[in-house]
This record gives C-alpha cells, sequence and structure tokens, in this order.
C-alpha cells in the first residue's frame, strides 16, 4: 500500500518486505521468452528504480543467477523461503537498479506498463494497445516521450549517457 514514504511490497509468506522510496522511471511489460518462462506468464511486469531508492522492511532476498535475452544475464532477488522472484538485476545498469516486480507490490495495480518490450515473441492473444510497443528493446532517442523529462533524466544517469 501506498503510504508517506512510498510504495511497500514483499513476498507472499511475509518474510521480506521493501518499501519504493520513489515511483518507478520506467515501467515495462517486457514479452521475452526469458521472461515468460521465468515467470510461467505471457510477461513479466517491471518497474526499473534505482537501488538506493528501495528500502528494506523486512529480511533479505537471496540472489539468483539465470540468463537473460540480452545474453549479459541476470540476478533474480527472491525470498529465501516461499522462493518468489521479488525484483532483478541486469547487465546492462547491474546493481545501480532493481527491475522491481510490480506485481509483489501490496498495491500492484499502482503502476500501468510504459511500454511494452520484446513483442516479437509476445503471446498472440495479449493486447498491447495500452502503452507503445517495440519488437525488441527501445533507443535513448525515445526516453523523454516515453517517460517524461524528470523520469528520462534518471534513466539516463543509471546508465551513464
Amino acid at each position: 500500500m501506498a503510504g508517506p514514504h512510498g510504495h511497500q511490497g514483499g513476498c507472499p509468506c511475509g518474510a521480506v518486505r521493501y518499501r519504493l522510496e520513489d515511483v518507478p522511471f520506467a515501467v515495462h511489460c517486457c514479452h521475452c521468452r526469458s521472461c515468460q518462462r521465468e515467470t510461467g506468464s505471457a510477461f513479466a511486469l517491471n518497474g526499473l528504480i534505482e537501488a538506493d531508492r528501495v528500502t528494506m522492511l523486512a529480511g533479505a532476498p537471496v540472489r539468483v543467477e539465470t540468463p537473460s535475452e540480452s545474453g549479459k544475464g541476470q540476478s533474480i532477488a527472491r525470498c529465501p523461503d516461499c522462493q518468489v522472484a521479488l525484483w532483478s538485476h541486469y547487465g546492462g545498469m547491474g546493481e545501480k537498479a532493481r527491475f522491481v516486480r510490480i506485481g509483489t507490490l501490496d498495491d500492484p495495480d499502482a503502476f500501468a506498463p510504459d511500454i511494452h518490450i520484446f513483442t516479437r515473441s509476445r503471446q498472440p492473444w495479449v493486447q498491447t494497445d495500452d502503452a507503445p510497443a517495440r519488437d525488441a528493446f527501445y533507443g535513448r532517442k525515445d526516453y523523454n516521450t516515453l517517460f517524461g523529462p524528470e523520469r528520462a533524466a534518471r534513466y539516463l544517469a543509471l546508465r551513464g549517457l
């Protein structure tokens, strides 16, 4: 639930709890085959946020290393008890950003996707008309249009651009 200090979330068993201290600078609905396989669903909905803007409230996730669509790999933070994925760190931004699974927020309706990515492998019955869509990822020229100047600046800072 949203409170004076941001949106809170955690795993279903309650062993790991966290709070977002800001809104995500981007929300991706990723349709790549890796996300489909890892979630057992048609896509993953990730809120990208600076790692230092996530406060741990209880517990500590364990890290599991897995391959990713980019080939750079990812580190998934999971609850040590129920094993639910809470967020990932991807090769491109490493430890600087967390790709928080929006479904682990107490209010998972809080953030709609800014963009659908890797739609070349989306399930044919999934509609993507609620946000812009790209066959793969998107480019730097899209940041301001997709996220607005303030959130785009946060994204660019993390990418070192």
